[in-house]
């Protein structure tokens, strides 16, 4: 199949039937409360702040990821645990203070239910994060399916079927748009169309562009322009 690289602000011609998103990353900015909870843990071991961009690259990869970041310790250190629930505490104490939707991706969702089309989220974020978010950023997708509300989680494509059973749309209708090499091979899966997007936390040495996706967009801009409700 040849690959479709969507940079321009051509409308793509068939909509979705229903939007889903991946959520850290691809539909909301959360690094910066991330990367604070992060070097918050990093104090508290009296060790200096890490970089912005270095905590950046891992938010999509999880707590766990960010402690062995944030410390070194990997998920056999006997302190892992703790120090990851710290982590994940500080986290929820402030989820949504710099957090915010990427920008036009607001104005889309906006066009969208005005237009009384179907969208929502489906993440590896657990609730008890996910749904203060959520509802701090004033969002109100169709569905809300995190990483605790179902037995297995992304890549597996169960949590994307759910989705679409909830907004009673077909899988093959539905777009699921995400920023990790799981979420693609997740949407591939469920039989929906698998969008990779450019601008969320990648890391330096992985190529999005590799990911065996549908479409691909550089940035947010391409990604609303194709999905633009107007000729």
């Amino acid at each position: 199949m040849t690959r479709t690289h969507e940079t321009t602000t051509a409308r793509h011609p068939a909509l979705p039937g229903a939007l889903l998103f991946d959520l850290d990353g691809t539909l909301v900015d959360t690094a910066p409360d991330l990367a604070r909870a992060t070097n918050s843990l990093r104090r508290y071991h009296e060790l200096p702040e890490l970089p912005y961009p270095v905590i950046r690259a891992q938010v999509s990869n999880g707590g766990s990821a960010l402690v062995e970041l944030a410390l070194g310790w990997g998920k056999d250190h006997p302190r892992h645990a703790e120090a990851r629930q710290r982590l994940l505490d500080a986290y929820g104490a402030a989820v949504a203070i710099d957090s915010c939707v990427f920008a036009p991706l607001d104005e889309l969702i906006d066009a969208w239910v005005a237009a009384g089309l179907p969208w929502g989220i489906v993440t590896n974020k657990p609730r008890a994060y996910a749904a203060p978010l959520i509802d701090a950023l004033g969002l109100t997708p169709g569905v809300l399916l995190c990483a605790d509300d179902l037995p297995v989680k992304k890549p597996h494509p169960e949590p994307l079927w759910e989705a679409a059973r909830q907004l009673q749309v077909s899988s093959a209708s539905c777009w699921y748009i995400g920023d990790h090499l799981r979420d693609i091979q997740a949407a591939k899966a469920a039989g929906m169309q698998a969008i990779a997007v450019g601008y969320g936390y990648i890391a330096d040495e992985d190529d999005y562009r590799a990911w065996p996706a549908d479409l691909w967009f550089d940035d947010t801009q391409a990604l609303v322009a194709a999905l633009t409700l107007t000729p």
